[in-house]
């Protein structure tokens, strides 16, 4: 669509604060994301951006936000975004801080994990945008700390990965105590059932943006696959090519499932000793966060992760990718790929897949209309015999063999009450006239039961 004017910085409405920290970070032409973004966000209308990661999105909807939050010296902040994160929230915090070098901008980034007292203290001082995960934003909005009256941007960040740490209770009661006239403006990588309820729910006539998962630069990204009968010969296919320090210098190893997470770090990490640190959302954020920094400054060469963190994560210098699993969601796979081959690098990507997943892979393959191309096994790579209890057959699992599902039949000992002792305890009389006079109300807390239910 735009591919034929070259537009830069300059062409966007920004003010000469905003445009002289742009040319201080070194950019010149805004991403796709940055660009449609602008004049969208700008206008006040509700927002819904489908994008990944590493698309430029903080930028996309800061700067139209800058552009336009005056000064004020008012204590309340103005603008609230909403990372599923700790790890986000440094990010963007520290993202914000660079736009607004040229502006009085007050921003602070509130998390939980850490003391909530010194962030009360903080936001005392008057903030202008604050950057929160849900559940500590929830806690401080309820403590009356953080007053959210003035609020008329709300940002939401990565909502499907919120969605997936369980934080739907707390955006719920969020949304609950902000003004009415707001801006809403959010951001997912995919989009979901759960999302699509949540913009249903909460957003007027939202303007969509969706960037293309072409945006992933396909070009500077060299992808190759193996096919691998199991778990166990995966292992030893990635202790063959590990081994190689110098090309395999910090490597990103996607896996579907937590569990499969930690039993390969468990595996790497007796060949591998502490080259190799994991993340995953069970871990604690303290965990994830020394992961992540060991990773990004060089400490460990090989992270392995599984989807949901990996999104939000920006590293530089990946030099491999590799997909222990096939994902299932062929967006799942671009997202992985992503996080190599940044910066104009060229990043490479191995993909494993089992016979179980050659369709999952078909399906990657169509979506990027590419074929990746098969390597064959190498010599030296042991194909495994050993199986893991998901690839084992099922029948050896089954209940013990004598008595099978169909024959078992529960003998005298099951045996109906007689007539006299089927009485159902009730409860005392006194419980019963109180249960009487105080019913149990409807809805259960549901705080949002009479905006769903009124009359459309």
């Amino acid at each position: 669509m735009h591919k034929f004017h070259n537009m830069t910085f300059k062409d966007l409405d920004l003010s000469n604060q905003l445009q002289y920290a742009i040319e201080d970070l070194g950019f010149q032409t805004p991403t796709p994301i940055q660009e449609q973004a602008f004049p969208v966000v700008r206008s006040g209308k509700d927002v819904v951006g489908i994008a990944q990661t590493g698309t430029g999105k903080t930028f996309g909807y800061m700067l139209p936000i800058l552009r336009d939050l005056k000064f004020s010296t008012q204590k309340h902040p103005r603008v609230l975004v909403l990372v599923p994160t700790r790890e986000l929230v440094l990010q963007v915090v520290d993202e914000i801080e660079k736009l607004s070098k040229y502006i009085n901008t007050r921003v602070l980034g509130v998390y939980g994990g850490t003391n909530i007292n010194t962030q009360k203290q903080a936001i005392l001082q008057g903030q202008d945008i604050i950057v929160a995960t849900p559940g500590r934003l929830y806690d401080l909005g309820l403590s009356n700390a953080l007053k959210l009256k003035s609020i008329q941007k709300l940002v939401i960040d990565e909502v499907d990965v919120m969605l997936d740490l369980g934080f739907r209770f707390q955006l719920m009661n969020i949304f609950d105590i902000l003004p009415e006239r707001r801006q809403n403006i959010l951001f997912s990588a995919t989009m979901t059932e759960d999302v699509d309820a949540l913009i249903y729910d909460y957003f007027k006539n939202p303007k969509k943006i969706s960037i293309a998962v072409s945006g992933t630069p396909l070009d500077n990204i060299e992808q190759i696959s193996y096919n691998v009968p199991n778990f166990f010969t995966k292992v030893n296919l990635l202790h063959h090519l590990l081994q190689d320090k110098k090309t395999y210098h910090k490597v990103l190893i996607f896996v579907g499932f937590k569990r499969t997470a930690d039993y390969l770090f468990k595996h790497l990490e007796e060949i591998f000793g502490s080259e190799t640190c994991v993340i995953h959302s069970n871990k604690t954020q303290n965990y994830r966060i020394r992961s992540i920094r060991q990773f990004d400054e060089g400490n460990n060469r090989i992270l392995v992760a599984t989807d949901v963190m990996a999104r939000g994560l920006d590293f530089d210098n990946v030099s491999h990718v590799i997909n222990f699993d096939t994902p299932d969601f062929p967006e799942n796979y671009m997202h992985r790929i992503g996080r190599t081959g940044r910066a104009e690098k060229t990043g490479k990507t191995i993909l494993l897949s089992t016979e179980k997943e050659q369709l999952a892979k078909e399906e990657i393959e169509g979506l990027m209309d590419y074929k990746i191309p098969l390597l064959p096994l190498p010599e030296e790579v042991e194909i495994s015999k050993q199986l893991t209890e998901d690839e084992r057959p099922k029948e050896d699992t089954e209940q013990s063999k004598n008595r099978t599902g169909l024959e078992y039949v529960p003998g005298p000992a099951f045996h109906e009450k007689s007539e006299k002792n089927s009485k159902v305890n009730l409860g005392g009389s006194y419980r019963r006239e109180i249960a009487k006079k105080y019913k149990k109300p409807k809805t259960r807390g549901d705080k949002n039961y009479n905006r769903r239910n009124k009359k459309k």
